[in-house]
């Protein structure tokens, strides 16, 4: 998303929370030509409404024309908020970005990522989330000094307090930054099937996605759900395994490089976007191609 905006124009990064200083100071390298942090108290917490404050005075005083967000829960909330505090529209879901005589025009998918359409604004400041993984990175090589980012926080922005954080644990990569995916469906028949699915994802040295039916159905934690109401993955090989293919987890993942889909069922309709489809059980198919992947690598 910074390397998107540094093609634009001007970027500027604002990093808000623990350990701010250190990550704002690496954003030169993507093409920041200024940037802003904030390790203050009342950051520390993944709570939006310090976070709206701190934006919205830097947007106030510097008169940015645009704030871009990479999509996530709290990112999502923020951009919320903010738009709210300053009046200003809101797209998000952006998968692009482009200035098309001297304005800014945002590409997202509509009706179900079945068409692409073009969203712009009616004024500023613009605000847009970018769809996770939509954008690759572009190393600048350059370097940027981080200024302290002065912010007032409002007395209703403090009311909340965070209680308790709990994060399910994981092993291997996250499904964002995996080069390799082995994903599971409603096929694998059971939620101990998933252990042929992280073996096979630890020989090939990649991470384990999930549709959205079993994680509704308890399977697998909701972090490793991709498809429209989950995450949107782009790697060099995602293994469907189980996976019909519906339009809801294709546009999670139809921008992987390398598709492979091994499903019993030959009319399933992954295998219409899958660059290699096998046809068979995979529970007889996935031990012995995990076999077959550790030899290939010893």
């Amino acid at each position: 998303m910074l390397s998107k905006a540094a093609s634009l124009g001007e970027a500027t990064a604002v990093v808000l929370g623990p350990g701010a200083r250190e990550l704002a100071a690496r954003t030169g390298a993507y093409g920041a030509s200024a940037a802003f942090a904030s390790e203050a108290d009342a950051l520390a917490s993944p709570l939006p409404q310090p976070r709206v404050d701190a934006l919205a005075a830097l947007v106030e005083k510097a008169g940015v024309d645009t704030v871009l967000f990479g999509a996530s829960v709290l990112a999502s909330d923020v951009a919320a908020g903010l738009a709210a505090r300053l009046e200003a529209g809101l797209n998000w879901g952006l998968t692009d970005l482009e200035l098309r005589d001297g304005e800014l025009v945002g590409t997202r998918p509509a009706l179900a990522d079945t068409v692409l359409v073009d969203v712009g604004w009616t004024s500023t400041p613009r605000l847009g989330l970018v769809r996770s993984g939509a954008l690759d990175p572009v190393e600048s090589g350059g370097s940027v000094a981080v200024e302290e980012l002065e912010a007032s926080f409002s007395d209703f922005s403090m009311l909340a307090t965070l209680l308790e954080q709990t994060q399910e644990g994981s092993s291997g990569p996250s499904i964002e930054d995996a080069d390799i995916i082995v994903a599971g469906g409603r096929g694998l028949g059971s939620p101990e099937a998933f252990s042929l699915l992280e073996e096979l994802a630890a020989a090939l040295g990649g991470a384990v996605a999930a549709t959205r039916a079993v994680v509704d159905a308890g399977w697998y934690p909701y972090a490793a759900q991709v498809g429209q109401t989950g995450k949107t993955v782009s790697p060099k090989l995602y293994v469907a395994l189980g996976i019909s293919g519906a339009i809801q987890h294709k546009v999670g993942m139809q921008s992987s490089q390398v598709i492979v889909a091994i499903n019993k069922d030959p009319n399933a309709p992954i295998f219409e976007y899958s660059d290699l489809g096998v046809v068979g059980d995979l529970h007889q198919i996935v031990p012995k191609l995990t076999e077959l992947v550790r030899e290939r690598r010893s």
